[in-house]
């Protein structure tokens, strides 16, 4: 039996271990709410990074930031505040269309089209978006950033505020964005390569012209293309947060002047197109805050894609060949749609038309 001085000193001991052990789980570093990147991935170098993190080890990212003056921030750093990157996560089980009518309604023409994406991807939520929903659902998603939304209603065109609602529902988002006249043949599931780990990867794009030939200035904007009628992306990628910037700066510039939006020198595919997406992806991959180019052979340029027949990985981006979203243009080495790098089938019957039938500076307001 414990004597009464032995019984005092053991609960004593039990007390202050009790007292202790609760502190210790009681408390968190600062630094667990923010894991880590690993290394040789593009980093998210802006101001304000360290709360990039859209998922924590102790709670939402929310409730770990702490409140910010984003009074003083450039656009740039308010997109990057507001919509954290974090590649780790998984891609969201998300896929955006839009158009003028939702599958509910008779005038709806592009039933198999949109078909294709839910057969594909069985448990992601599939949403055709009206430009009358569209208005709102940014409104809810862009309310802290309201140059964003003044730029949205600025833009002139359904054409352009097609595309600027394609980058902005990616970037506070994720998931998938595809134009409404558009197969999907294959699920996202299998774009990425095996070999490549998802958690690595933010953003994955495809080809859409890859013209080898002398006069492709009198058919392409760029001597490589990146398409824009199909995106895959996770929440807040810095591709999506750069070409936010630049169209929103750009359209209240122009207000601001009253216009013109379009011009002979100023198509849609430079202003909102593949053009100016197509620029921003290469300067992203061209930018040392986000690469180490230390040991860098000289700036990506479409040398490093031109001609390529599978998928190619440059940091967090999977570039696809022209086969895997541009397949049976019958031209610039593009196979067939039954290929097995065939991934998506665009019609160019809604939002988009051929290039050539793209630049309508007839039509500036």
């Amino acid at each position: 039996m414990l004597s009464f001085k032995r019984a005092l000193v053991f609960a004593a001991f039990l007390l202050t271990a009790f007292f202790l052990l609760r502190r210790t789980h009681g408390t968190t570093s600062s630094d667990d709410s923010v894991p880590d990147l690993p290394k040789n991935r593009p980093a998210d170098a802006d101001k304000g990074a360290s709360h990039k993190s859209s998922s924590s080890k102790g709670g939402s990212a929310a409730a770990a930031r702490p409140m910010v003056d984003t009074s003083k921030m450039t656009l740039y750093e308010k997109l990057a505040y507001q919509y954290p990157y974090d590649v780790e996560t998984k891609f969201p089980a998300y896929i955006w269309q839009t158009w003028r009518y939702t599958p509910a309604d008779e005038e709806f023409a592009f039933r198999e089209q949109e078909a294709s994406w839910s057969d594909q991807h069985p448990g992601f939520v599939h949403e055709v978006i009206t430009d009358q929903v569209a208005v709102h659902l940014l409104r809810v998603l862009y309310a802290a950033v309201p140059e964003v939304l003044e730029a949205y209603h600025a833009l002139p065109q359904p054409v352009l505020k097609a595309d600027f609602f394609r980058y902005l529902i990616l970037l506070a988002r994720g998931g998938i964005y595809s134009d409404i006249d558009t197969f999907a043949l294959k699920s996202a599931l299998m774009w990425i390569p095996d070999q490549v780990p998802k958690e690595s990867i933010g953003l994955v794009v495809g080809i859409e012209a890859d013209p080898d030939r002398p006069d492709w200035k009198d058919w392409y904007s760029r001597r490589i293309q990146f398409c824009q009628w199909t995106i895959q992306a996770k929440a807040g990628h810095p591709v999506l947060r750069d070409i936010v910037t630049r169209i929103t700066q750009e359209t209240l510039r122009r207000a601001k002047e009253g216009g013109p939006f379009i011009s002979k020198s100023q198509s849609v595919v430079e202003f909102t197109g593949p053009a100016i997406w197509t620029d921003t992806i290469f300067d992203y991959l061209n930018d040392a805050r986000y690469f180490d180019m230390s040991n860098s052979q000289g700036n990506i340029t479409y040398l490093n894609f031109t001609g390529i027949e599978n998928p190619k990985r440059v940091g967090d981006v999977v570039v696809l060949p022209i086969t895997s979203f541009s397949p049976g243009v019958q031209q610039m080495g593009a196979k067939e749609p039954d290929d097995p790098m065939a991934f998506v089938k665009h019609d160019f019957e809604g939002t988009w038309k051929p290039e050539s039938e793209r630049h309508i500076g007839e039509q500036a307001s």
